[in-house]
């Protein structure tokens, strides 16, 4: 099989290459017609430079001569450095079209020109008349044949210019007439290899489109997608009929489960976040008002920490996680409760492995489930009620029991609690957080994902225990 990204590679590498290729020719043709314009330039510049400057020197010899002032002097000293550095230059950039004699009488005309106007100085300074006079002839002599001579190399390079210029038309014309035919080549070759992969790319990905904008209008009856190139299209194809039959079972299975388990969750944790029930709150705090009378401080003081814990525990966030260790604190303060609340009355024991307690389970699980068998189980119990908290480990995985020796339940009755649907709205009557076996049972299969997690055994008369079997 013949991938796609194989054949595009061969022709995108062909197309990368020719055109690489013509950049870089017409970049190098480019530049290099760019080096020969900016030299013959450099060449006017310069020429125009060396006349201006010879005519400059003259004034200044001229001005020294006539009106004894240093002044000059300073100015020609100034003009003899820009002077001599373009002297240097007309030997390292030669222009195009200027030969070697012509250049070479120049320049020597140039060093004349600064040798009779450094004696001019001199001559004046000595105030030797006839010699400073002579030399400043010949100074203005040099400088008029100077610039006589700059405009007879200024038209020669106009020549080499001119011919330059016809050179460069002719390269643009040969450049616009490569350009077309390079457009009009490319053209052709992408409209045939259009062409050619609209069989083999284009109509299957036209089906999948139709086939897709029939999914999401809901229709999923169409026939299924057939591609019989032999490249990743087929593959797509048949990927794309297989999504369409699972999205067609996914749906009939969702319009069969209606039941939105996450939202539920939600909407339940926080309408039971709210919950306090007063019942529960007004038991303990008449137990709270008749140890403040027995008693000084140290019991109360104790109940009223342990009344707080609970609380502030019920009024977390129920939506996370904690450990086994937090929800054994928890237990541990409620039977401090109801020890206190019931004396002899009622036994509370727990058997703890400690091995297990950093098992991660969601908030509020073991308190509701003791309280659950001390409301239904021993609370109407005049004496030798019992409940017992049990956390163990068997070959790895660790588990919970809460046992009481209460009234008990039938069969019916354990199965009834596992069937009932609507547990946001159970009965709760008494409870201090508001939450229920059935809320802690939907909690518990929803964090583990499984049925399984928390079995109920009971006989009528007997006692009830809770297991929760924790995931390893």
């Amino acid at each position: 099989m013949k991938s796609i990204r194989s054949k595009l590679l061969i022709y995108f590498s062909v197309f990368v290459a020719l055109f690489n290729i013509v950049t870089f020719s017409i970049y190098f043709s480019s530049n290099r017609m760019v080096s020969e314009y900016h030299q013959s330039f450099q060449g006017f510049l310069l020429f125009n430079e060396v006349s201006q400057q010879a005519s400059s020197i003259y004034e200044k010899i001229n001005g020294f001569a006539v009106e004894k002032d240093g002044e000059f002097v300073q100015e020609y000293d100034q003009l003899k450095k820009s002077f001599s550095k373009n002297y240097n230059r007309l030997e390292l950039e030669k222009p195009a079209g200027v030969g070697d004699p012509e250049l070479l009488k120049y320049r020597n005309m140039m060093k004349s020109l600064l040798e009779e106007s450094d004696a001019t100085i001199e001559e004046v300074k000595t105030s030797q008349i006839e010699d400073y006079l002579r030399h400043l002839k010949e100074v203005q002599n040099i400088s008029s044949y100077l610039q006589e001579s700059t405009l007879t190399l200024l038209n020669m390079e106009l020549f080499e210019y001119r011919a330059f210029y016809q050179d460069m038309e002719k390269r643009n014309q040969a450049f616009q007439w490569f350009t077309i035919s390079l457009f009009s080549s490319t053209l052709l070759l992408a409209l045939l290899l259009a062409l050619f992969f609209s069989r083999g790319v284009t109509r299957p990905i036209r089906q999948l489109s139709d086939a897709a904008k029939e999914i999401a209008s809901g229709r999923f009856e169409g026939p299924s997608i057939a591609v019989k190139s032999r490249d990743e299209i087929r593959v797509l194809g048949e990927s794309f009929n297989h999504m369409k039959d699972n999205l067609k079972r996914l749906i009939e299975e969702m319009e069969e489960k209606s039941e939105l388990d996450q939202l539920l969750k939600e909407l339940e944790l926080k309408h039971l976040q709210n919950q306090i029930n007063p019942h529960f709150l007004f038991n303990t705090l008449n137990t709270v008002v008749r140890m403040a009378y027995l008693e000084d401080a140290p019991v109360t003081s104790r109940l009223i920490e342990s009344v707080s814990q609970l609380l502030r525990y019920s009024l977390g966030n129920l939506n996370k996680t904690v450990t086994l260790s937090e929800e054994v604190s928890v237990v541990q303060e409620y039977f401090y409760i109801q020890k206190t609340r019931f004396a002899d009355r009622i036994a509370f024991t727990m058997e703890i492995d400690e091995t297990c307690l950093k098992k991660e389970i969601p908030s509020l699980t073991l308190q509701p489930l003791v309280e659950n068998a001390f409301i239904h189980g021993v609370e109407n119990n005049e004496s030798g009620g019992e409940i017992a908290l049990r956390i163990f480990s068997r070959r790895g995985t660790p588990i919970i029991e809460i046992t009481d020796n209460g009234e008990g339940m039938t069969e019916d009755q354990v199965q009834k609690i596992f069937d009932q649907q609507d547990h946001a709205h159970e009965i709760s009557s008494g409870h201090s957080t508001g939450i229920g076996l059935r809320n802690v049972i939907r909690r518990l299969e929803l964090f583990y994902k499984r049925k399984d997690v928390l079995q109920i055994q009971s006989k009528k008369g007997e006692g009830t225990t809770i297991r929760i079997i924790l995931s390893i």
